[in-house]
């Protein structure tokens, strides 16, 4: 691999051909680029993310309906602005890197704001200001990822970009951690750490991502009505309402946590450490499952990930307490991530054309995050009514039904399907 050179490339399309008499690398140079760009922000992004459970649960003291609703919001919101991104990016021909950087500069304000909301609204102000920002950003970002590859090697350049993205989920967490044990006012100190790597990696995307406006296709103008009308084709209208239901089954990450926590009664200050399983088991997993996808089948590995979850929810709802469990937990969480995260991506950019790549991705996110935003509410109700092994038990058959229903209903003619 050798260092993205912004000079080198002027677009999205030009970075896809190596220069003449060049070798071509395993994956094009704006991979590497925004996978640097991925993992700095996910440093910011993951240091907040590790504290903000035990932050809203036992320092603000929300109930789990109450902490549902706002993580509904903070993983959910991004959904309602992710078309807008999308849309922006496409229009034009190709604006996808200042998009991306418009929703990555929000994100970066939204840091030290958390300094100064100490209660429920404000608190969910500013996380619904920042997933605006991940909105904005998510899909202009994949977008630029799959016009920068192949159709044959798109799992691996997804691949190569999450796992350099969950290496910066894997120190977020450590940093959080060790600023917590550091310092007196821990909480405040991680936002404000938090924001200042934040506008490192807007400075990274800036300097170092290729930009310029790419050629739209002829004929083709790209509208919202256009990037809707692409669920008229029958494999991308299948990818996604099999990702809106499998979306409704899969538990927040930090009830995950949450629940692990209180299944083995791990100390606060230990916390923030459980997504580096997690992320340790994405970031192994994330290339070699993407270039699996590449040969095997994309949907074939997406399908086994989901499977992963589903083991996992079993281990939690298990009278099994041995040492093990809290690693077998985050692997299989972890083997989730990286068999679906960017195989959903190449899989739904096999079925949209250049001109609409932005919008088309951006249709599939915002289905899913839409319905991990009901999984989230429904969820911290169950909790709340019935308790934390009534609510999850109730995910795991919801997740049974829907992997069944998304086996019978895949997509036949995506690439490697």
């Amino acid at each position: 691999m050798y260092v993205a050179d912004s000079r080198a490339s002027t677009s999205a399309h030009d970075a896809v051909r190596p220069p003449a008499g060049r070798r071509r690398a395993a994956v094009a140079p704006t991979v590497l680029a925004l996978g640097t760009v991925s993992l700095v922000t996910d440093i910011s992004s993951e240091m907040v993310t590790a504290v903000l459970p035990l932050y809203l649960v036992s320092g603000l003291g929300l109930s789990p309906l109450g902490f549902g609703l706002l993580d509904g919001v903070y993983n959910g919101f991004s959904a309602l602005v992710r078309l807008v991104g999308g849309h922006f990016a496409d229009r034009g021909g190709g604006r996808h890197k200042w998009v991306a950087g418009l929703g990555y500069g929000i994100s970066a304000v939204c840091k030290p704001l958390l300094l100064v909301a100490h209660s429920l609204t404000p608190i969910g102000i500013v996380l619904a200001a920042d997933r605006t920002g991940k909105g904005l950003r998510t899909a202009p970002r994949d977008a630029l990822i799959s016009l920068s590859s192949t159709p044959a090697t798109r799992g691996r350049a997804f691949g190569v970009h999450r796992a350099m993205d969950t290496a910066g989920a894997l120190l977020g967490p450590l940093a959080a951690f060790l600023i917590l044990r550091a310092t007196v006012d821990g909480y405040d100190a991680v936002f404000t750490v938090s924001f200042c790597v934040a506008v490192l990696g807007v400075l990274v995307l800036v300097l170092f991502v290729p930009g310029g406006r790419g050629a739209a296709a002829a004929g083709q103008r790209p509208t919202l009505r256009a990037a809707f009308g692409l669920l008229r084709r029958r494999d991308l209208r299948r990818i996604t309402v099999c990702a809106l239901l499998l979306g409704l089954a899969t538990v927040s990450d930090s009830f995950v946590y949450l629940l692990l926590q209180r299944r083995l009664g791990v100390p606060d200050r230990w916390f923030a450490l459980l997504p580096l399983g997690t992320a340790a088991a994405f970031l192994l997993l994330a290339m070699p499952l993407g270039r699996l996808a590449d040969r095997v089948g994309r949907w074939t590995v997406f399908l086994v990930g989901h499977g992963a979850l589903l083991a996992g929810y079993g281990l939690l709802l298990g009278s099994w307490h041995g040492t093990a469990l809290p690693w077998l937990v985050l692997a299989l969480h972890g083997c989730f991530y990286a068999a679906t995260d960017g195989v959903l991506m190449a899989a739904a950019s096999d079925s949209v054309p250049e001109a609409l790549r932005s919008s088309g991705l951006a249709v599939v996110q915002t289905g899913q995050a839409l319905t991990r935003f009901a999984c989230s509410l429904l969820f911290g109700a169950a909790w709340t009514a019935w308790g934390d092994r009534a609510a999850l038990a109730g995910a795991a058959v919801a997740l049974v039904g829907c992997v069944a229903f998304a086996l019978t209903l895949r997509p036949k003619g995506v690439v490697g399907a």
